[in-house]
């Protein structure tokens, strides 16, 4: 069926001025016959459906298989992959910008032979990584794409910032900075394994140091089969892998969980806007960045003899929850050491004695925040950890549960004015389907007083429910 006959998508697009875009990643492709082909061939007629066409399309590495030591291999996966099957795209309505990455650029042959292929990319990296990695104005957006698979600095898993840097300072006036790699920085779906599945963990806090402080609104990556979004002291780690290969046994990614997508969304002065389509152009995921303060005059208390957190009326007994943000304010003062056992500072739950559906608390033996949620009715608990904090003090942060942003839905921050940052988990869900709690419990779980009990003194909580709608289409 010609891609024409299908029903248009429409494009989020930019509220006022601003881009919209695409980005996506991970096929693994440019061999004939191969289902990974097949895939991408799908993601690519979703792709043509949208309307208008992106202003520009980030394709974040791992175009072609790659990963062998024949040039002239390598060489013809280039020409099919350009010239079959990326052949519909007219550069001139929405340019490509190509990321190198662990299946393009592993060695100094592969390099050389990416240089050749692109050789229009921009001559503005590091001295020794030209071609490699480079920057682009438009107009008032910049985007930087950096190298995260440079012989010179390590290979796969390794990233500069130094350069990154400068070019941040020297285009400090872009009201919009996004930063492109390949590899992320924080795990995702659990694959913490560096430099296997992520950048090692010293560079990379030096480049997200960079990122904050030059206030980027996002991250793009991939790398990870899957679409996560995580956000670390206010700017967004967006990973799209879902282009087309599958990978690990039996395809575990992108498996159950997961799906082939790609990720189209708009910029503008309000923030960015995201919707993820996948291989069918359905809707799966969206997000509205930033997210809307909890505000102040609706916060409300929760008395310590709490059984129920009522869901506002237009949300009790359904899944409409997924496009909501929970939030809990947390304050009072710790015990002088951790204690022997677990410290509940909430527990949610549902009938029965199974496991809590929300758990907030501190673990035996440490005052390190961990929020415990069972994502799936039958399935098992998933842990979210936090920050450490000292025993002996006072504490006043802020939990949020973004329904609609998966694992990394799962949020705390330290103060109102503070930005938020993701929970690290192993878990590939968040509260998307978690079902509401039926009974609550304040300072204790959900057996007693004596169950899991807060040893500090003066806890308090006060919570509040916002709404976050899929974001509309109308400009």
């Amino acid at each position: 069926m010609a891609i024409e006959s299908l029903q248009t998508i429409p494009a989020l697009l930019p509220r006022a001025a601003g881009h919209q875009f695409v980005l996506y990643g991970d096929c693994c492709s440019g061999i004939p016959g191969r289902q990974n082909g097949a895939n991408f061939a799908a993601v690519n007629a979703v792709l043509r459906r949208l309307r208008p066409a992106p202003e520009f399309i980030s394709f974040l590495g791992d175009h072609i298989g790659g990963s062998i030591p024949d040039a002239q291999e390598l060489r013809r996966q280039w020409r099919y992959w350009l010239s079959e099957e990326m052949a519909w795209l007219d550069p001139h309505i929405s340019p490509l910008y190509h990321l190198t990455s662990n299946h393009n650029t592993y060695d100094i042959q592969s390099e050389s032979i990416w240089r050749e292929t692109f050789a229009d990319i921009p001559g503005n990296g590091p001295p020794d990584q030209q071609g490699l990695a480079y920057f682009v104005r438009r107009g008032d957006l910049l985007l930087v794409a950096v190298n995260t698979a440079f012989s010179g600095l390590g290979g796969s898993g390794y990233v500069e910032h130094v350069w990154l840097d400068q070019v941040l300072r020297q285009n400090a006036d872009a009201r919009y900075k996004v930063v492109m790699g390949h590899h992320p920085v924080h795990p995702v779906n659990g694959y913490g394994l560096y430099p296997q599945w992520r950048i090692v963990p010293g560079q990379g806090e030096a480049f997200w140091e960079v990122l904050v402080r030059h206030g980027v609104l996002a991250y793009l990556c991939s790398h990870i089969i899957a679409f996560d979004v995580q956000v670390h002291q206010g700017v967004l780690q967006i990973t799209s892998g879902g282009a087309g290969t599958i990978a690990g046994p039996g395809g575990f990614m992108p498996g159950a969980t997961e799906y082939l997508h790609l990720v189209q969304g708009a910029i503008d002065a309000a923030g960015l806007r995201y919707q993820v389509l996948d291989s069918q152009g359905q809707v799966r995921e969206w997000l509205a960045w930033p997210l809307a303060s909890p505000a102040p005059d609706k916060w409300e208390v929760i008395n310590p003899a709490i059984s129920t957190l009522p869901l506002p009326p237009n949300l009790a007994g359904s899944r409409a929850a997924q496009a909501n943000i929970f939030s809990w304010r947390f304050s009072g003062l710790l015990p002088e050491s951790p204690t022997a056992a677990d410290q509940t500072l909430l527990s949610g739950w549902n009938a029965g004695d199974g496991p809590p559906t929300i758990w907030v608390g501190f673990p035996a033996g440490t005052a390190a925040l961990t929020v415990i949620l069972l994502p799936e009715t039958g399935k098992g608990a998933e842990f979210w950890h936090g920050p450490r904090l000292d025993p002996g003090n006072p504490f006043d942060f802020q939990i949020a549960l973004h329904t609609g942003m998966g694992p990394g839905g799962v949020l705390w921050r330290p103060g109102a004015s503070s930005g938020w940052t993701s929970l690290s988990s192993l878990s590939a869900r968040g509260a998307e389907t978690l079902a509401w709690p039926a009974r609550w419990s304040l300072g204790h779980s959900q057996s007693g007083a004596e169950d899991k009990p807060f040893r500090g003194e003066g806890l308090r909580v006060l919570w509040q429910v916002q709404a976050t709608n899929y974001p509309t289409t109308d400009a």
